[in-house]
């Protein structure tokens, strides 16, 4: 992989036509402004992308409730349809089953930016009305003072050497990190068959139990750090954060298993009630060219486009070194919406009967 300057990549950052981006970027300059909603800055380097994005086009961004969550942003495009002042967000960006949900409800305005064809098709509304943004991956974050050897894949935990080691980000029963941790498990031992997956995850995870190696608690950086659970399940752009946090006290590792590689997909969109939709439309071409994206990476959120960005040599160097080889994320799995929620009711009304530990 060449290394590649971010200014290099800004420069050579695509659109759909000369005359058609002059003609958004004018339009989007008329209405001034754009207004988002639950982006806070230090979630996936948003600080640096907003500025870029004020910087490049000189628009104003009015930033509504950084700490919203996902229905909090549905429910702000509800309460202001007829509302053109600064409460009515423009965009969003929420968790995947919420995209779905706001088109049916006649929400979100359809938008395909150029980059469109990199956007993997399970990872988009065929419309347009809403499209994947970035993703992360269930990975394994390592205490290396306590566990000598990292594993490698979801079977690996099952050993003998990390006996009382092994925990998950949440309560399987209530938590969708947990959910899709135990599902990742379960993908890996049903050989890729979704079908499977939850019932093979909670065979998996009843295993684990029985040998000694699942901690019933629920894991953080803390627990991580202080030894009670050596070894957590979680999404890797948590763990890559812990792993600059804790600054090497203890020292980290950060493992994407080489199977059962489950992606959780956050969505952008347009509010069909947008006061400034050019500027709004101007914003997903930001965010998703080539600068936009890596300025995610950045924050060590898996852009959307990140297959189509390493096949092209167009990820720095400094930044690949920072994450797993990105060999191992070329096997990412991206459960659909169905997929997620028939696995969601296996696994947390069975958790108790087939595993029976007491996360908390």
């Amino acid at each position: 992989m060449l290394s590649v300057s971010l200014a290099a990549i800004v420069a050579a950052t695509s659109v759909a036509s000369a005359q058609s981006m002059e003609e958004l970027v004018a339009a989007a300059k008329k209405e001034g402004q754009l207004t988002t909603i639950a982006l806070p800055h230090d979630w996936c380097n948003y600080g640096e992308v907003i500025q870029s994005f004020k910087d490049k086009y000189g628009l104003k961004v009015n930033e509504l409730n950084p700490d919203a969550g996902s229905g909090d942003e549905v429910e702000a495009i509800k309460a202001n349809k007829g509302n053109t002042g600064p409460q009515a967000p423009d965009v969003i960006d929420v968790g995947l089953s919420f995209g779905p949900s706001a088109k049916a409800e006649g929400l979100l305005q359809p938008y395909k930016v150029s980059t469109w064809d990199t956007i993997p098709d399970s990872a988009k509304d065929a419309e347009g009305h809403w499209y994947g943004d970035y993703y992360g991956v269930l990975a394994f974050e390592v205490n290396k003072d306590i566990v000598t050897e990292s594993p490698q894949d979801w079977d690996d935990l099952l050993k003998g050497d990390y006996a009382n080691a092994v925990a998950l980000a949440g309560d399987p029963r209530a938590s969708n990190q947990a959910i899709q941790g135990v599902y990742a498990a379960g993908l890996s031992r049903a050989g890729g068959d979704a079908a499977k997956a939850a019932q093979a995850g909670l065979d998996y995870f009843a295993e684990l139990n029985k040998a000694g190696n699942f901690v019933p608690i629920i894991g953080k950086a803390a627990s991580v750090a202080q030894g009670s659970t050596p070894i957590l399940i979680r999404w890797d752009y948590n763990a890559l954060a812990d792993r600059d946090t804790l600054k090497g006290n203890p020292p980290l590792d950060v493992v994407v298993p080489k199977t059962g590689v489950v992606a959780g997909v956050y969505v952008q969109a347009i509010s069909a009630f947008a006061p400034h939709p050019n500027a709004a439309k101007l914003w997903m071409e930001h965010l998703y060219s080539d600068e936009g994206q890596l300025l995610w990476l950045k924050g060590y959120c898996h852009p959307i486009r990140f297959n189509d960005l390493a096949e092209k040599g167009k990820i720095p160097q400094e930044m690949l070194d920072k994450l797993p080889p990105a060999e191992a994320y070329k096997a990412a799995v991206f459960p659909t919406l169905d997929e997620q929620n028939a696995a969601k009711d296996v696994i947390t009304t069975k958790w108790d009967s087939v595993v029976g530990a007491n996360v908390q």
